[in-house]
């Protein structure tokens, strides 16, 4: 059984407040990393081959890199916290179980940045785990862990937690960063990147929560552990949410080297009632489908890249053979064409055509040209909008319809006969 590092406190009772925290042995990396050079802690991060664990898996002190040198201008640290990637659910468990690691993390980056100004954009339903981060954040205050001066190191940092209003385009860095503004939380076009012009129009860093809660850990125990924990590319253990047809749903830590397979068969207990494998999603709703013989890949940044998926934000969803992909297919397509921020011509009108078209196919009224134009439309759409959202929603309307096409056919085809 691997060491468990991000959830080590998650059975243990009030391990949310300072006083357990810090009994378990919290804050003795911000205690290290307070005495080194901000370019010492990001040459560990470097060297630990953390890499960012919400979605784009970018190498995190490879990211914080790209601050312009010599630039004067006040330097922010954002923290997305707004996790609205469907099958995704680890970093509310870390906020809620254990918040003073995201706090400890934060910490550590300002120092290694900079940054004397953070936000937390928490999502806006998140009420219980904004409630218990907001009491971690006063209890870091009160505790001489965050303001001016702290600890006597003439090093200033403060927290700001900022609650989303349930929009899912404001877990895509620049619309979060719209939103923090008070601006409608539309995406920019990169470059600038949000190094060079973020914030406010300042430099600022942004860091998923998962990310930033393995710093403590590096810090105290070392790029080179943390880098031994993973593969070549990847260092350290990630959160896996893993949701649909197994016995033990829930959240799993393991090391990114461990395979799909052994998360849905060991980790987890495998299918209940006997029932055979169908689908599985890798990386939450925005990740490719795979099929069961795609499933022996390591689970980190290049295992479901190697299939034509992503790892994304590590959301396994789970499918049996009882699944009706055209079913989940419209259901996928519903949530982008709702969530579209509507700013991209190709985003807002062709995740709406999809939905249209695959709801049609599931109420029995689809037409044999229906799969071919949605893949068609798809296809059109891809690397043409400002952000990512739309070609995150390629890969399932492709994905679902090229590895089960016989399945929709054979739908379209009773709905010609009925």
């Amino acid at each position: 059984m691997a060491e468990l590092i991000l959830t080590r406190n998650f059975d243990v009772p009030d391990a949310h407040t300072i006083r357990v925290y810090r009994e378990r042995g919290g804050y003795q990396g911000w205690e290290k990393a307070k005495g080194m050079e901000p370019v010492a802690i990001a040459e560990e991060v470097k060297k630990s081959n953390l890499r960012g664990l919400g979605g784009a898996g970018f190498p995190t002190g490879v990211k914080w890199g790209f601050i312009p040198k010599g630039s004067t201008a006040p330097r922010y640290l954002v923290v997305n916290a707004d996790e609205g990637e469907p099958g995704t659910f680890k970093d509310r468990y870390l906020m809620e179980r254990d918040p003073h690691a995201l706090i400890e993390g934060m910490l550590i980056a300002a120092r290694a940045i900079g940054s004397h100004l953070g936000f937390i954009y928490i999502r806006g339903e998140y009420v219980q785990p904004w409630r218990i981060l907001s009491a971690a954040v006063k209890e870091a205050y009160d505790g001489g862990l965050l303001g001016k001066n702290i600890q006597g190191t003439g090093f200033d940092f403060e927290i700001v937690v900022h609650r989303g209003a349930g929009a899912y385009i404001c877990g895509e860095e620049t619309g979060l960063i719209s939103s923090l503004e008070g601006k409608k939380g539309w995406p920019k076009v990169k470059p600038p990147f949000p190094a060079v012009k973020g914030a406010f129009g300042q430099p600022t860093i942004v860091n998923n929560v998962e990310t930033l809660a393995c710093l403590p850990h590096i810090v105290t125990r070392g790029a080179e552990w943390f880098a031994g924990l993973g593969t070549k590319t990847q260092g350290g253990t990630r959160l896996y949410s893993v949701s649909g047809h197994v016995v033990r749903p829930g959240l799993v830590e393991a090391p990114v080297s461990v395979t799909l397979r052994q998360i849905i068969y060991d980790h987890c207990g495998g299918i209940p009632g006997g029932r055979a494998l169908k689908a599985v999603v890798p990386g939450g709703s925005s990740a490719a489908i795979l099929t069961p013989d795609e499933i022996d890949i390591p689970m980190d940044v290049d295992g479901p890249k190697s299939k034509g998926s992503m790892i994304g934000s590590a959301g396994i969803i789970v499918m049996d053979e009882t699944v009706s992909i055209p079913d989940a297919l419209m259901v996928v397509a519903r949530f982008y064409a709702h969530e579209s921020c509507g700013q991209c011509t190709p985003c807002r009108e062709s995740t709406g055509w999809i939905y249209k078209i695959s709801h049609r196919i599931v109420e029995g009224k689809g037409r044999k040209e229906d799969l071919d134009t949605i893949l068609d439309v798809a296809r059109r759409g891809a690397g043409t909008t400002i952000c990512a959202f739309y070609d995150g929603a390629v890969g399932p309307y492709i994905s679902y319809i090229e590895k089960f096409r016989s399945e929709f056919e054979e739908l379209i085809r009773n709905s010609a006969h009925a």
